[in-house]
């Protein structure tokens, strides 16, 4: 019973093949599906499919004679940049983008029949990290003093990454995401006469991008920022003395001038007139008739 049952097995492998391979590819550039086949039988039949829906982009027959791309589905996404070997029956992508990402399914169908899946994965190219001193956190940080300094290593646009600090090879800090075009900033405390080397990596399965760190350059950008700020509060401060000085100044004229004139001031003494006041006497001597009217 076990015999057959072996038997049953290697037939079984004989007439169907399943294997799957995980490819990936930088954004931009082309990518070949091979068919581990080095020349297509007559009888043979080569589908290429893609995605969830089995949608049909890539098909040679020899007996046929169809060597065909169908660019056109499941969306057009594939116009213009498939290929097909006409020899070995390998599928190329050109000018490869995320949308090409997914899975391919290779079927040969003839005296055998053979599948063979492929899963792509697209990558976009990586920027350079940028590193920046951040002024505010080490003005506000209670643990920030003249031997730190707040460091801030920054990405623009990009999607499964990971962003990390080292310390010469030592790993001390990392955020990894999986969204498509985000922005990442990873912080980090320096010392700020620390020898040792500095650096911020970004990277994907594929590639990744470093930048170095020189700290005792970097850290060097805020003091010159509160010297400034100390020379600007230096100058105002004067600028306010020395209104302070000239309003003082003037008061100080304006008084001895008032004075001055007070002292100039001659008094006079006042002279009163008697004023005339006008009586009505009647003397008793006068006498007065009144004469009767008719």
């Amino acid at each position: 019973m076990s015999r057959m049952s072996v038997l049953f097995c290697l037939c079984w492998w004989n007439l169907i093949g399943v294997f799957g391979e995980t490819v990936s590819v930088m954004e931009g550039d082309s990518v070949t599906l091979n068919t581990d086949v080095s020349v297509i039988r007559e009888e043979d039949d080569i589908l290429w499919n893609f995605g969830a829906d089995n949608s049909l982009i890539a098909e040679i027959s020899r007996e046929k004679q169809i060597f065909s791309t169908y660019d056109d589905v499941p969306d057009g996404r594939f116009r213009d940049i498939l290929k097909v070997d006409n020899q070995t029956g390998s599928l190329t992508i050109t000018n490869i983008t995320y949308k090409h990402a997914g899975l391919y399914k290779l079927d040969i169908i003839g005296v055998k029949w053979s599948s063979k899946t492929f899963s792509v994965s697209v990558y976009a190219r990586l920027p350079v990290p940028n590193i920046t001193r951040d002024c505010s956190s080490s003005s506000s940080s209670s643990s920030s003093s003249s031997s730190y300094c707040s460091l801030v290593c920054s990405v623009v646009n990009v999607g499964n990454v990971t962003l990390s600090w080292y310390k010469g090879n030592s790993l001390l800090s990392s955020i990894s995401v999986s969204a498509l075009s985000i922005s990442l900033s990873l912080p980090l405390e320096g010392e700020y006469q620390d020898k040792n080397s500095y650096s911020c990596v970004i990277n994907n399965p594929i590639s990744n991008q470093t930048q170095h760190l020189d700290i005792s350059e970097l850290c060097h950008t805020c003091s010159g920022s509160g010297s400034l700020l100390v020379l600007i509060c230096t100058a105002g401060s004067l600028l306010i003395v020395a209104a302070v000085g000239i309003f003082c100044r003037k008061y100080r004229k304006t008084d001895q001038e008032v004075q001055t004139r007070t002292g100039e001031i001659t008094y006079i003494d006042p002279i009163f007139h008697k004023r005339n006041t006008q009586k009505s006497h009647v003397k008793e001597e006068d006498h007065v008739e009144y004469a009767p009217v008719q």
